[in-house]
């Protein structure tokens, strides 16, 4: 009688142990899937983004292009330009869209590497897509010339 019990116990222990592992596989799976998604875009595009609004390049260009292709690209987003400013080492382009303000930080690195920061912020909240966008259409216009 003792034998049945453990061998019940023993098979309770193993089903359990079995539920938990398909569990956390399935759970592991979907992060698996985010993280591949996120290493693409990121790796594709050399852009560094964050959750707070904030996307990041740096481009091997000297601070002037840079400037030109992200006052055309905000143009092309139909995104106007409030004010454009040299304070020490950087650029600071502000800018605004519908309810949406933008800053624009362009930090000169060397004479030929220019380090870009988008913040789009919106009311209390940041607008990452945004300042993701900024970048990537700077981007495209340093490409295309």
């Amino acid at each position: 009688m003792k034998t049945m019990r453990r061998m019940q116990q023993t098979n309770g222990i193993k089903l359990l142990r079995i539920v938990t592992i398909c569990g956390t596989v399935l759970l592991l799976g979907g992060c698996e899937a985010m993280a591949i998604t996120a290493f693409g875009v990121g790796a594709s595009t050399g852009v560094a983004q964050t959750l707070n609004g904030r996307a990041y390049r740096t481009f091997t260009a000297p601070v002037a292009e840079v400037k030109h292709a992200t006052l055309a690209a905000l143009g092309r987003m139909g995104m106007k330009v409030i004010s454009s400013k040299r304070v020490a080492n950087e650029e600071i382009i502000t800018a605004r869209a519908t309810d949406r303000e933008i800053e624009i930080n362009l930090e000169i690195l060397s004479p030929n590497s220019t380090r870009m920061r988008s913040v789009t912020k919106q009311g209390m909240f940041y607008d990452s897509a945004t300042s993701l966008e900024i970048v990537l259409q700077t981007e495209k216009r340093m490409i295309n010339g």
